[in-house]
């Protein structure tokens, strides 16, 4: 692009990692290729690329080729489709759908390389730390696998271990992702909107924190002490002396998991019941405590003997600050209330809005939203279609949500899923009126009201502390000389570059003619050959200028 430089300081994460880069190219021109054969709909190359299953790619949608190409790229890229899955405001609904597909297994380390890790970990050998441990994993994962064991007080747990040399090849892509997003951002401007470096440095700051076990086992004891009072929920007790920052041992939890509604029938337990009681434990987490299990899908979800359910997996959550919550719970509360002009206030407050956007015509697709779902019994009302819906027309308006926000709505979005494959006729709205009226007293509450006031006040009494120093600052620069004015002009550069080339256009024409009237030689039939050529030249340019300035319709 005319008048760009590529910044030096955007090279080194590619630069140092050269071979992976090679790699990650490598894979992403063959997914590439695929997809241009099948836009094409060439039919005698459809065959030619395949995906480490063997699938043809140009025969799968453009959305699954992108989450194949995510699969075989490996851990980091996984785990991109996995956050990209919650931003349906960014991807679009269509392949933030697709991204849910991805699946995070990958091969096991051998036991040799586990027991190592172990023993190098914690300091012991292995047979010291459990008087028995299954060599075969019960999972394996893009970051790590599981195995079982028993410790010497006979409790069976489950021991989770990193995979080796994990962190390095993390670190090496997450460099190449950076990279790679700040050249986006200089060089692409349909990206831009999208703001792919703080989109990478947000996924970079995520998926490191997910290395460290020891955020798992601190989520793990938060949740504990959250829910000590209710019997009806249970989390795995973790062992801290045995768990590291990449080895993680707790209890096992010997259950069902609903993803096995069959298997909970058989055994008698109530699959209604256990739904209700499933999404008011979520639904807890999210309006009480500001502190979620923010990946509800069923297969971290138990049913352990005598019905209590046990939650696993804890390395995914969500928090919510006191104006985050305030700022979710008025949007509920708006949609509730069927108000589209505080419904609209709120999303264009909390989101990145662009500069253009059209607030009349985002309103008025905000009003034909709530009068759709407005007019549903609660019955025919699906609140994951709706918040489903919402983010699409977040979306098309080009708003970006906060991360915390989005988490937030797809974990609502997943609760629900999760519930109705248990009991199809779930209704969410119901469970939400105590918690509706919970935030209604809260919004209106005086001890609120003072809080915003003292807030208020601490505010203005900074601003009276800082602004006479700042208004001296600024009075003695205009006393000594030293005030300085900075302006910055925006989208001037093609305005600037076609006055420039008309004035370019204008002096050859101009040194042309000189030559001409001079006759400088050489000469044909008296004519300036030099002074010819350049009139001619500046013709040809002046064409381009007049087609450019005309096709346009602007001189920009």
């Amino acid at each position: 692009m005319p008048g760009r430089l590529m910044k030096i300081t955007s090279i080194p994460q590619i630069a140092r990692n050269v071979n992976r880069f090679r790699e990650i190219g490598t894979i992403l021109s063959k997914y590439g290729l695929a997809d241009w054969i099948s836009r094409l709909d060439i039919g005698f190359a459809r065959g030619i690329f395949k995906s480490t299953d063997g699938l043809a790619l140009a025969n799968e949608t453009h959305e699954s080729r992108i989450r194949l190409a995510l699969t075989e790229l490996g851990p980091t890229f996984i785990k991109l489709g996995q956050v990209l899955s919650t931003r349906g405001d960014i991807v679009g609904l269509e392949l933030a759908r697709e991204l849910t597909k991805l699946q995070d297994s990958a091969p096991g380390d051998p036991f040799p390389l586990v027991r190592s890790t172990i023993e190098a970990e914690l300091g012991q050998p292995l047979r010291d730390l459990y008087t028995e441990f299954e060599e075969k994993p019960l999972a394996s994962a893009s970051i790590a696998q599981v195995h079982r064991a028993r410790l010497a007080s006979g409790e069976w747990v489950v021991v989770k271990v990193q995979h080796k040399g994990l962190e390095a090849k993390i670190r090496t892509d997450l460099d190449i992702l950076v990279g790679l997003a700040e050249l986006a951002e200089q060089h692409i401007d349909e990206v831009k909107k999208y703001r792919p470096r703080a989109v990478a440095a947000e996924f970079q700051r995520v998926l490191l924190r997910e290395l460290d076990f020891g955020r798992e086992e601190r989520n793990l004891q938060q949740f504990a002490a959250n829910f000590a009072a209710d019997a009806t929920v249970h989390f795995p007790t973790t062992y801290p002396e045995l768990s590291t920052s990449r080895v993680l041992t707790m209890q096992f939890l010997e259950g069902t998991k609903i993803s096995q509604p069959e298997q909970l029938k058989e055994l008698g337990i109530d699959l209604e019941d256990t739904a209700r009681r499933g999404a008011v434990i979520f639904l807890e987490m999210i309006f009480r405590d500001g502190f979620y299990h923010a990946d509800p899908h069923p297969g971290n979800i138990l049913v352990l003997p005598g019905g209590t359910i046990g939650l696993v997996d804890c390395g995914m959550v969500g928090r919510l600050d006191e104006k985050t919550r305030e700022d979710v719970e008025e949007m509920l509360l708006a949609i509730g209330g069927m108000d589209a002009v505080r419904l609209t206030g709120v999303i264009t407050r909390v989101g990145s809005v662009p500069p253009q956007l059209d607030q009349a015509a985002l309103g008025a697709d905000v009003s034909e939203f709530l009068a759709y779902y407005g007019g549903r019994s609660l019955k025919q009302l699906n609140l994951g279609q709706a918040l489903t819906e919402m983010v699409e027309i977040v979306r098309l308006y080009q708003i970006l949500l906060p991360a915390n926000i989005s988490l937030l709505l797809k974990a609502l979005v997943m609760l629900e899923g999760t519930s109705r494959a248990l009991n199809p006729g779930f209704d969410m709205l119901s469970l939400l009126k105590p918690y509706k009226r919970r935030m209604l007293r809260r919004y209106l509450s005086p001890a609120r009201r003072l809080r915003k006031l003292q807030h208020l006040l601490r505010e203005w009494q900074h601003l009276g502390e800082v602004l006479p120093r700042s208004l001296a600052d600024i009075l003695l620069q205009l006393q000594n000389s030293r005030f300085e004015v900075h302006l910055e002009h925006k989208h001037l550069e093609p305005t600037v570059n076609r006055l420039v080339y008309g004035m370019l256009t204008s002096a050859l024409f101009l040194g042309s003619a000189l030559l001409m009237s001079h006759k400088v030689p050489p000469e044909f039939y008296g004519l300036s050959i030099p002074g010819a050529i350049g009139f001619g030249l500046s013709s040809v340019q002046a064409a381009r200028l007049y087609w450019a300035i005309r096709n346009s319709g602007r001189l920009d």
